[in-house]
Formats: structure tokens, sequence, C-alpha cells
């Protein structure tokens, strides 16, 4: 498992779709440790045009175009990651990396 690696997870919780798409955006070392556990933000077919959003789609692995949404980060277990569906490439983990800090308000 990467950083930036897109899967679809069956019935996440609190999710009224049957399945929903993440990305893992944990550090790699944590990624690379036991825990159990790791930071995901969820992927939406709309997209609001916020700085907290990155836009996605085919050429990532998925159906349609869609959007990150880094203000809705959960926590998932590594077990419930197993239908790959793709890899953000460099430069939309540069995004990703600009939507978090804006999100978690960092500098």
């Amino acid at each position: 498992m990467r950083r930036g690696e897109i899967y679809r997870v069956a019935r996440p919780r609190d999710d009224p779709k049957k399945f929903r798409a993440f990305v893992v955006v944990s550090r790699q070392p944590l990624l690379d440790s036991g825990f159990a556990t790791v930071v995901c933000a969820p992927i939406f077919s709309r997209s609001h045009e916020l700085v907290t959003q990155v836009d996605v789609g085919e050429s990532e692995g998925l159906k349609h175009g869609s959007s990150i949404y880094c203000d809705n980060l959960v926590s998932l277990a590594k077990t419930d990651l197993t239908h790959f569906v793709g890899t953000l490439p460099l430069a939309k983990l540069v995004e990703l990396n600009r939507a978090l800090k804006a999100a978690l308000e960092l500098p």
C-alpha cells in the first residue's frame, strides 16, 4: 500500500452508497508499519471547486470525473482497502498535498 493509491471500499460506514472510492493520505512509514488503520480521503462524483478538493477521473482509474474531498478525512482499516483502482500521478499528489494543507490550515 502506498500514499496516493485509490481503493474502492464496500459499504463504508455512514455512507449511503454501496461502494465509495478513497485515496490513501497517510504517510508512508505508517503504511509500512503494523498499524491497522490509515487515513483516507473520500472521492465523490461532485466537485464544488473548493481549494480542499482535487479533481480526478479516468486517468486515475475512475469511471468518470470526480473529486477528492480533503475536508472529509476518515480512518479506515487496512483490511478494507482491497479493491485497488489506481494511483495518483505526481502532479495530483502535489495538488493533494496543497488541498490537505488548506483543509488542515497548515502553513
